[in-house]
């Protein structure tokens, strides 16, 4: 890139409260215009914007009040161009190198307007400061798409906060019984297991009666063997089967054991009780688990918010941006950490002047007025920074201190041999004449 245009020479007549006035500016770093309230200090940058910028920055009274001479104005630049304004219209000129005349158009193609009037980026919003910033480095869309998706998803993630903010409370209200069986008691089973054991019992029951007829037929048998000797064989026979059956009977019966009903019994009694307890515990899992579904997705989230959050990140840290420690954040001009209403005012124009100085490279300079709110130290490292950064900065501080590098008084820099003004021509009176 060729070297930035600067000022080398600004002279300028009879405008505002300007009388005449001649300035060579530093080639880098700050010329400092320094001088009383309503000595003309700010009058020569407008005439230095009006010369440039063109009509928009003409002041609405631009002759000097009570001079009967028009404005003039003349600028000359580190390119050779010269440009002048003179005569009843304040006329434009350009003239480059070649002697060739020129207008606005070509004043347009490298001074950059902010630079001329630096109070109109000051003042703009955050979300346009960061549209500039934006604009410079060449990132815009591709960051608003990042920070929408960032709104999205904190916005999702915060909804699903939200209920599963919810959902744990009111698990938590939810009544726990340590004791309850894990699933409902069916009432038809209790009394299916009753009914079974009724059964058993039953048949227990009847083995035992079985025991009573055997040994009866066993004493009847006994007394027909006594009788019927002819049959005794036979009844002998059918004695010892029968004595075998009683025997396998009778143990059969020793070993039966009659199961009580009385717990199944209770929990019948008790279904209602227990069951509302199996409620309440079921209720206040499913309200666990529900919680735990929505704290995931909400994990979830914050995981993709974070790497949204990086992606953009890593986009403004890959771009080239004007300033170290300049950035967006949430739509907003940001730098060392610091949005623009916690930046202090040197940092403020420290900002602006980067920002401002990249909107078109080729400019390599910058009107700053009203410096006087920084104090000398803070001066000193703004001036060093705009040297170190080749710029050429002209300015306005109201005072007439050693830090100024011309001093305005009255109209004319202070020190500087001072025009005489004409006589005013006299009119004499011949006696016949009129």
């Amino acid at each position: 890139m060729d070297n930035p245009i600067k000022i080398t020479r600004l002279e300028t007549e009879n405008i505002k409260r300007v009388r005449a006035v001649a300035i060579e500016p530093a080639g880098t770093g700050l010329t400092i215009i320094g001088g009383d309230n309503n000595q003309g200090k700010t009058s020569v940058l407008d005439a230095i914007a009006w010369a440039l910028g063109g009509e928009r920055f003409r002041p609405s009274q631009a002759a000097r009040e009570g001079s009967a001479v028009p404005p003039h104005l003349k600028v000359t630049l580190s390119n050779g161009i010269v440009v002048e304004r003179k005569g009843k219209n304040s006329s434009l000129t350009v003239v480059d190198p070649s002697g060739n005349r020129a207008g606005q158009q070509l004043l347009n193609a490298f001074v950059e307007q902010l630079a001329l009037d630096l109070p109109r980026f000051l003042q703009m919003s955050d979300r346009e400061k960061a549209d500039t910033l934006l604009q410079i480095i060449g990132v815009g869309e591709q960051l608003a798409v990042l920070e929408q998706k960032e709104r999205e998803l904190y916005n999702q993630r915060h909804a699903i906060g939200q209920i599963a903010d919810q959902k744990e409370k009111y698990a938590k209200e939810q009544t726990f019984w340590p004791d309850a069986p894990k699933d409902l008691i069916s009432a038809s089973d209790l009394i299916a297991r009753q009914q079974d054991i009724l059964a058993r019992n039953g048949e227990n029951q009847r083995k035992r009666a079985m025991v009573d007829i055997i040994t009866q037929q066993v004493e009847t048998l006994q007394a027909k063997a006594s009788d019927l000797a002819m049959q005794l064989n036979a009844a002998q026979e059918e004695l010892a089967a029968k004595s075998a059956d009683l025997e396998t009977a009778r143990k059969t019966a020793e070993q039966l054991h009659d199961e009580s009903t009385e717990e199944l019994e209770r929990s019948i009694r008790d279904i209602e009780t227990i069951n509302a307890k199996v409620r309440d515990n079921l209720n206040r899992e499913k309200a666990e688990e529900d919680a735990r579904g929505y704290r995931e997705q909400y994990d979830a989230l914050t995981a993709d918010l974070e790497q949204t959050r990086k992606a953009k990140h890593d986009l403004l840290d890959g771009a080239h941006l004007p300033l170290p420690g300049l950035s967006v954040e949430d739509g907003a001009l940001t730098y060392q950490g610091q949005r623009w209403d916690n930046m202090s005012g040197s940092d403020q124009l420290r900002v602006a002047t980067a920002i401002v100085r990249c909107l078109k490279p080729q400019c390599g300079f910058v009107l700053l007025d009203k410096l006087e709110q920084m104090d000398l130290t803070t001066l000193r490292e703004f001036g060093a920074w705009l040297e170190s950064e080749g710029l050429q900065a002209i300015a306005t501080r109201v005072s007439t201190g050693g830090e100024c590098s011309i001093i305005i008084e009255d109209g004319y820099v202070q020190g500087a041999e001072r025009p005489v003004p004409a006589e005013p021509k006299q009119n004499t009176w011949k006696s016949g004449e009129f």
